[in-house]
């Protein structure tokens, strides 16, 4: 048998090709004795494998041997075990010539101690690393390491020789039976055999010594930097194996090669920390501070350079691969175990004096030899990165992000505000999409390689043991406890970390919720105690103080026992992470809708001048700015772990009782409400497969009356409302054809709309639905309109629905709420027809204007100008406007078309509001001669004042009937019988109504000339009622007197009903008042009867 070296293994060649003279050998005992191999051949074999195994495990040659003759390896280092390392053919043959050293198990540890006792300088060290071209340089870390590696190479290549031996030799013994020449010489095999395996478990002694050797001089050079000249900068050259390591793991000092725990890395730390445990801290604590420091200089995911190697621990090695270098590191959970107790793994503890120490970073200053224009140019760079110079304190957000070694991981992301990355967008209105999303994409890769190794750096430290878990946890509480002002509307960006660092924290929590977000079993390990546990949420959800979370209750109990979770780890992680979301994923979203505004804006702006908007300088810079944040906020592992987070809380809430739930804080529901609806208009393919079926049923319940007092944020009320519209009603128009019906349907009824099979829905949503459109009132004057329009919608879907037909007859039962509705509808009803006529006639002018050249022309420029952007402004206005106009009149009409809804209109609190609003939309109608209003293309305005016309009349001829109604009329200032009349004369001109409705509503006239007589008479027998009979406000004659406790005053219960609809205050003291604390008047009203029955005694008597 003859050795064999090639590049890749020292192998020893057993499979050699079987020639006939081999075959005739084989059947020949005496051919095959005498061609045995002698002891003497077999030991110098034996020898030489010994010299190859040196020379590729260690890069060593012995001077003495054969093989350092004239074709010595330049790759190879030169040994002389009796002087000196040398490179020297001609004395590397004389030695050969003189002695011939032994290899050995004992030998390995001289022939080691020789090579790393090299000084750097030392030339044949210097020619080995350039024929090898390694980028290992010459360090001891990275040496033996490799070394390392390729000895358990050889290892498995001795073992596998050795097992095609023995599978060869017991084919042979099976081919032999029965033959006595073969037996014989399968025989002399095996013998043969039996002394190449002894041989092979001394070249495999040798070669687990020199592990173990590699590993104890690493250590100990590691611990005594003196030790040998090559290992003076013993913590960089680890860092930088590892940095190498990450770049080529399969050849790293972190592989491990037979089995977890069986890397260079592993028994180098074991070997630390069996020697000396504080050196073993201090080594990889410098070596954690190299890589972290390299990690500060990063801002991007863009940054360094790539690469490892002896970059010096860090040089410019891109973030990704330092990170992977850091999660190496702690890969070993003794050296995970000094990480986390690092002084810098943590801020300061809150309180303490160093927490408030000032950090003032240092302020560059113009070189001395700058001439005037170089120090110009020098204070302008300055100026322009004096947010990164701002001073902060050692506890707060950029001191996590510029400090600790998990901030410095965290803060590297797409900055949307980064020159280079708004570089990469420039002018991007005038590119196409397919290049946007090229360059979207390309950077979104980068970003999402780094986050998931950012998990894998999180989930390391958290399997690393208790110690390391607790403090990386620690850390993500500390990072939102001084975060806490990141969701304001301009956060304190001295006090806050970039958003760029809060994503990433999510993104990290994320992932570490995934396992028990969709699995409910887990889920239910989530203990909602623990928002109201201060010593296990740290102070994240505070009920007192300057960063108090708001909760639902606005006192709610306290849980009855001490907060002791099943598991501890499961709620941690899940309302870590709700917090998290509400600091950067909500404020991102949030942004991001600004931005786009921004951009808009400027793009309209540009085509009001007369300019490209597409090219529009302005626009470009905003297009920037929005595209580069999208990178970051709409990666689909974001978006799709928070919708699935946004489901498991909407599940939470739907399991906890009552209680508990009071106690959520107010924020994770405005959470889930922003997240779901935010990426329903800008991300809706995002959510195809996603399962939302839980936000649905947390929405319904939310909603319905039961639980109206304890979600008590209008505004957030609303949103709840938004949610119902913007996922779960089923597109009609082609600007909703984007929501996946895998959202809205539900796949348990068949694909059926959640709306319609969901029981609780069934039950509860339309009077819920009611109910919000009169509390809307208080959300603002743009946004209540907005929010009921998109409630018209939900109504009116619900209506045509025989599944919600019940619930609309049960609305009759709760008046209160009935009232709250319809005094919403009514004031959004008068506010809509006024806003839509007045801009209406604007814009009609402006158009006259625009349409007269020679008169448009005679107009300043700037005055032009100002024309045009209020003119745009209008037509935005009266399109949303008239289009919820068209839906409230509509929603009118169906809903009276039911007599028990009709009849709720009719009460005393509700009639009168009702008369004036009608009148008043006829009257813009008719009266200001609507219809003859003629602006260019009306329909695309939405002006159809035929269609309105004909909604209102038919509202009229369904109440027409009814005696309140036609007294109220007669009542009303607002009545005016011609103007009824060409109302009456229009319909029936243009057909609009149906024969039955237009004589109901021709016959009102007639009707409320009766009731103004009764009225009439009542105002005559009322004429001189005592005051304390008359309504304070009104200066009527009260029909249903009730206390004020606030004010001590009486009012008509209409009046003081309408009042706090609008305005929740005593209106003679500006005291807090609801409905609920007016109380009746019994005796006054006794009073009042008595004194009106002696009137009519007296009149009937005259």
């Amino acid at each position: 048998m003859d050795v064999v070296v090639d590049n890749a293994a020292v192998v020893v060649d057993s499979d050699e090709p079987r020639t006939k003279k081999t075959k005739a050998s084989a059947s020949s005992p005496a051919k095959a004795s005498a061609a045995a191999p002698s002891a003497a051949d077999m030991a110098r074999k034996l020898a030489k494998k010994k010299d190859l195994l040196l020379r590729k495990t260690l890069s060593i040659a012995l001077a003495g041997t054969t093989s350092t003759g004239s074709g010595t390896d330049q790759s190879c280092v030169v040994i002389d075990l009796g002087g000196s390392g040398s490179n020297d053919g001609a004395s590397s043959s004389s030695a050969a010539a003189a002695s011939s050293p032994e290899i050995t198990v004992q030998s390995i540890t001289e022939i080691l101690a020789a090579r790393l006792s090299l000084p750097r300088t030392h030339p044949s060290l210097r020619t080995a690393i350039t024929s090898t071209q390694q980028n290992s340089g010459t360090g001891i870390v990275a040496y033996c390491g490799q070394c390392y590696v390729r000895a358990s190479q050889e290892i498995k290549t001795v073992r596998e020789g050795r097992e095609r031996r023995d599978k060869r030799r017991r084919l042979k013994e099976e081919k032999a039976k029965g033959a006595e020449e073969a037996v014989e010489a399968a025989t002399a095999t095996g013998t043969t055999d039996s002394i190449l395996n002894t041989h092979d478990e001394e070249l495999i002694a040798i070669l687990k010594e020199i592990q173990i050797q590699v590993v104890n001089y690493t250590a100990s050079s590691l611990l005594e930097p003196d030790l040998f000249d090559l290992g003076t900068d013993g913590p960089s050259q680890l860092a930088a194996a590892l940095l190498q390591s990450s770049v080529d793991p399969t050849n790293g000092i972190t592989m491990n090669v037979a089995g977890s725990g069986t890397s260079f890395y592993s028994k180098l730390c074991d070997e630390l920390m069996d020697v000396d445990e504080v050196g073993f801290g201090r080594v990889v604590g410098e070596a954690v501070m190299i890589l972290s420091d390299a990690l500060a200089k990063c801002d991007t995911v863009a940054d360094g350079g790539g690469g490892g190697g002896d970059t010096g621990g860090g040089g410019d090695a891109s973030p990704l691969v330092l990170v992977n270098a850091l999660t190496a590191l702690c890969g070993n959970k003794a050296a995970a175990a000094v990480v986390a107790t690092h002084p810098t793994f943590l801020l300061p503890p809150a309180g303490s004096a160093a927490a408030s120490e000032r950090i003032t970073p240092p302020q560059p200053v113009v070189p001395p030899d700058a001439n005037q224009q170089q120090a110009q140019l020098y204070r302008m760079m300055a100026a322009l990165t004096r947010g990164h110079r701002r001073g902060y304190d050692r506890r707060s957000g950029p001191a996590l992000e510029r400090d600790t070694i998990v901030g410095r991981v965290m803060k590297v992301g797409c900055p949307r505000d980064d020159p280079d990355f708004l570089t990469a967008f420039a002018n991007m209105g005038s590119r196409s999409k397919k290049d946007s999303d090229n360059t979207t994409n390309g950077l979104r890769s980068q970003l999402t390689a780094y986050q998931v190794a950012v998990n894998g750096l999180v989930k390391t430290l958290i399997t690393a043991g208790a110690g390391p878990r607790g403090k990386m946890m620690d850390w993500f509480r500390d990072a939102l406890l001084v975060n806490s002002g990141a969701a304001a509307m301009r956060p304190d960006r001295s006090k806050v970390s970039d958003q760029a660092t809060l994503i990433n924290v999510t993104v990290a929590l994320l992932k570490l919720c995934e396992p028990f977000l969709a699995n409910d079993k887990k889920a239910g390990l989530i203990d909602p105690d623990f928002v109201s546990s201060p010593s296990d949420h740290g102070g994240l959800y505070a009920t007192e103080g300057d960063d108090a979370i708001p909760r639902l209750a606005e006192n709610p109990p306290s849980p009855a026992q001490p907060y002791a979770p099943k598991n501890s780890f499961i709620p941690l992680c899940f309302f870590l992470a709700a917090r998290s979301i509400h600091l950067s994923v909500i404020p991102a979203l949030d942004l991001h809708e600004s931005l786009l505004r921004w951009s808009s804006r400027a793009y309209h702006d540009a085509q009001a001048r007369g300019d490209n908007g597409r090219t529009d300088p302005d626009f470009n810079r905003y297009l920037a700015r929005v595209l580069a944040h999208e990178v970051t906020i709409f990666s689909p592992g974001l978006l799709s772990d928070s919708l699935r987070f946004s489901n498991a809380m909407s599940g939470l809430l739907l399991r906890i009782t009552d209680d508990e739930l009071a106690r959520m804080p107010e924020h994770f529901i405005d959470d889930l409400c922003d997240c779901v609806t935010m990426m329903s208009h800008s991300k809706p393919e995002a959510m195809r497969g996603v399962d939302v079926a839980n936000v649905f049923k947390v929405v319904v319940k939310l909603l319905s009356p039961s639980y109206a007092k304890l979600v008590r944020n209008y505004n957030l009320r609303a949103k709840l409302g938004d949610v119902l519209h913007d996922l779960y009603l089923p597109p009609k128009t082609n600007h909703r054809d984007a929501v996946p019906s895998s959202v809205y349907c539900d796949p348990t009824a068949g694909g059926q709309p959640y709306l319609l099979s969901d029981k609780l829905a069934q039950e509860t949503l339309a009077p819920s639905l009611l109910l919000l459109y009169g509390e809307v009132e208080h959300t603002g004057y743009y946004e209540k309109m907005n929010h009921r329009a998109k409630i018209s919608e939900l109504l009116r879907f619900l209506w045509e629905s025989s599944e919600h037909r019940s619930a609309f007859r049960k609305i009759s039962q709760n008046k209160e709420s009935f009232i709250k509705f319809s005094n919403g509808l009514m004031n959004e009803t008068n506010h809509q027809i006024a806003e839509a006529m007045e801009k209406l006639v604007e814009i009609r002018r402006v158009q006259v204007q625009m349409g007269n050249p020679q008169e448009w022309a005679s107009v300043p420029e700037e005055q032009r100008e100002t024309i045009s952007s209020r003119h745009e402004a209008n037509e935005r206005e009266v399109k949303s406007t008239l289009l919820g106009l068209n839906k409230t009149l509509e929603m009118l009409g169906w809903l009276n078309a039911d007599p028990d809804i009709r009849r709720l209109f009719l009460l005393d609190e509700m009639v009168s509001r009702l008369v004036n609003m009608l009148f008043h939309v006829l009257m813009k109608l008719v009266g200001a001669k609507g219809l003859e209003l003629k602006v260019d293309n009306p329909e695309s305005y939405n002006f159809r004042p035929k269609d309105m016309l004909r909604d209102l009349c038919s509202i009229f001829a369904n109440f027409s009937s009814a005696p309140e109604f036609c007294l109220e009329c007669a009542r009303s200032g607002y009545y005016d019988a011609e103007l009824v009349a060409k109302a009456g004369r229009t319909c029936r001109k243009l057909n609009l109504l149906t024969p039955e409705n237009l004589e109901a509503f021709e016959s009102l006239a007639e009707k409320v000339d009766a009731a103004s007589r009764d009225v009439e008479d009542f105002d005559e027998l009322t004429k001189d009622a005592p005051d304390e009979f008359l309504d304070p406000l009104m200066c009527t004659f009260m029909k249903d007197p009730v206390f004020l406790p606030t004010s001590e005053k009486y009012m008509d219960r209409a009046t003081i009903t309408q009042h706090l609809l609008n305005d929740p205050k005593d209106p003679f003291n500006r005291k807090d008042l609801t409905i609920d604390m007016v109380q009746p008047a019994p005796q006054l009203k006794e009073r009042m009867n008595l004194w009106l029955e002696e009137k009519r005694q007296a009149s009937t008597k005259e």
